[in-house]
């Protein structure tokens, strides 16, 4: 009896050990991973054309640029709060790297546009780039410099420091995937990527 209870208590400690390493080796991916903050107009699209994109681990929609705490999206899409539609994408920068996150950013847009984003109109649909540190701004602002160039027109998106990112409601998450007739519905009548295959035919 006691040999048996010896040997659960070896296996209970070695599948503790086990599952120990297990979460250690997910904290430590978890803690090299990095995020991005981007508006592209309606979240929904912004956060459905990351989530396509190798070494994204996913994407939230939620607000940002504006003062008001904890915002609401009844708030937001009156206009009366400052903030943008966004969302914070989490990456891994083994995979994808800062700058082709900007660049792969920049394609899914209308840089051109700074009234909105193709059929959504106002600040709240604004298109922005949201940086963190000093670095992160010299990279945004370079990166921003190439497309004026490859486009030869002045881009309207806005460049900022990041402020509190609040999460969207629930309903508003992997919204394209919860509701995908009504999601490719809305984008198509919104003209989105018509508008985007437009802007960036010549290059």
């Amino acid at each position: 009896m006691k040999r048996i209870f010896l040997n659960m208590t070896v296996v209970l400690m070695v599948l503790g050990l086990g599952i120990g390493v297990l979460e250690a080796a997910d904290m430590a991916k978890k803690e090299k991973y990095k995020k991005l903050v981007v508006a592209g107009g309606c979240f929904w699209c912004i956060e459905s054309d990351f989530e396509k994109l190798d070494g994204v681990i996913g994407a939230v929609s939620g607000y940002t640029g504006g003062k008001t705490e904890n915002p609401t999206y009844h708030d937001v899409s009156a206009g009366i709060t400052g903030h943008f539609e966004a969302i914070e994408v989490t990456y891994d920068p083994d995979k994808v790297t800062y700058e082709a996150l900007l660049d792969y950013f920049w394609r899914h847009i209308d840089p051109l546009d700074g009234g909105g984003q193709f059929c959504d109109r106002g600040d709240q649909y604004r298109a922005g780039i949201f940086y963190e540190t000093d670095e992160q701004k010299v990279l945004v602002e370079a990166s921003k410099a190439a497309v004026e160039k490859e486009l030869g027109q002045k881009v309207k998106t806005s460049i900022e420091k990041l402020e509190p990112f609040y999460n969207a409601e629930e309903y508003h998450q992997d919204y394209y995937k919860k509701n995908p007739v009504r999601y490719k519905y809305y984008r198509f009548s919104c003209g989105r990527d018509k508008r985007v295959k437009k802007v960036w035919s010549k290059t």
